[in-house]
């Protein structure tokens, strides 16, 4: 019987595949709504589209459906602390949006102040593969907030978190 702690070959190769680190926010009655993703890509130049892939049940991709728009806060390399919040669990009317800087894109979509950069997209269309959505958003504002390097990330099992 194989070893449930052992990474198989696959999970291995798809782990050295680099991802960024991003906070992909939208809206949900009226409040941000956010997560870690790192499945992200730019898909076209010309208009400027991006694709990301949110898990089929999460309540944000539910939420990014009805806004119609979701923005992408670029994280800077040791951003470790503002990406930890979304990681935490928090109690009632408390989370990870308490005390941080956000600002508005053309949308009114929330993004992190303290950013490398964020984009501002308004959803194109969608695709199911697997258990994630790939949301598409063509880019309808953005801004680099400083220079830096951002935030880079490799799994050591590609077939997990």
């Amino acid at each position: 019987m194989a070893n449930p702690n052992e990474i198989s070959p696959i999970g291995k190769a798809l782990g050295r595949l680099p991802t960024g680190l991003y906070i992909v926010t939208t809206l949900r009655d009226g409040a941000p709504l956010g997560f870690v993703g790192s499945f992200v890509m730019q898909m076209g130049i010309a208009p400027p589209v991006v694709a990301v892939a949110v898990g089929k049940d999460r309540a944000h991709l539910a939420a990014i459906r009805a806004s119609g728009h979701f923005g992408l806060s670029i994280l800077a390399a040791g951003s470790n602390d503002l990406m930890g919040r979304f990681f935490c669990k928090y109690e009632a009317g408390r989370g990870p949006f308490d005390e941080l800087a956000l600002e508005r894109g053309a949308q009114g979509t929330p993004v992190l102040a303290d950013a490398l950069a964020w984009v501002d997209c308004r959803v194109s269309g969608e695709f199911a593969s697997g258990d994630h959505v790939v949301v598409f958003g063509e880019v309808v504002d953005g801004a680099q907030k400083r220079d830096g390097e951002p935030a880079i990330h490799l799994r050591k099992n590609g077939l997990s978190y």
